[in-house]
């Protein structure tokens, strides 16, 4: 089974994700965030510090279909949080080192999509529930630069993508779920 939680930031979309695995017999966490600076390991060290010790946790945010298997269980679960930093990973890693205004949006979409077919591909074959978590942004205005401009469609095309895959869909506002799929 595949779920989707979405929902702004600070929605308590986390949460709502966490109580939907609470019950599995085990946990697999992928945290796709990665450590650029002080205040970015302080967040990562506390999301760490909040998860029960019997989760194992993966850092990780590309090649998750070696994660992602037929090994698990139906009792267990996995929780990636969350696409939309593992989209921001991609095309940063995608990019390179060239600027952003440079790069060829098009190709580096085609890649993201490559990435996220392989997920949706292994979500299918997998047994355990698996739960993604995703910010919705394409509630705001539209961004003032290119990246971010590029990034909220390729993200938002990403989450259409993985919402038609899930058996169930979830928004998240202020700290309620309401099940839209």
């Amino acid at each position: 089974m595949l779920t989707l939680v979405t929902g702004g930031a600070r929605s308590g979309k986390s949460r709502h994700a966490e109580s939907l695995v609470a019950n599995a017999r085990g946990v697999v966490y992928i945290a796709t965030s990665q450590i650029f600076d002080a205040e970015m390991a302080a967040r990562i060290q506390h999301h760490r510090d909040g998860r029960p010790a019997h989760w194992r946790t993966e850092e990780r945010w590309q090649d998750l279909a070696e994660i992602i298997t037929t090994d698990q269980a139906a009792d267990e679960a996995i929780l990636l949080e969350c696409i939309t930093t593992m989209v921001t990973n991609l095309l940063f890693a995608y990019g390179g080192d060239s600027d952003p205004d440079g790069w060829d949006y098009a190709a580096l979409e085609t890649q993201v999509n490559d990435e996220i077919e392989r997920l949706v591909a292994a979500c299918a074959l997998c047994p355990a529930h698996i739960v993604l978590v995703t910010n919705e942004v394409g509630m705001g205005i539209v961004p003032e630069n290119r990246l971010a401009r590029h990034f909220r469609d390729i993200a938002g095309r990403v989450n259409q993508r993985l919402a038609q895959a899930a058996d169930d869909v979830w928004l998240v506002v202020s700290g309620i779920g309401v099940k839209i799929k």
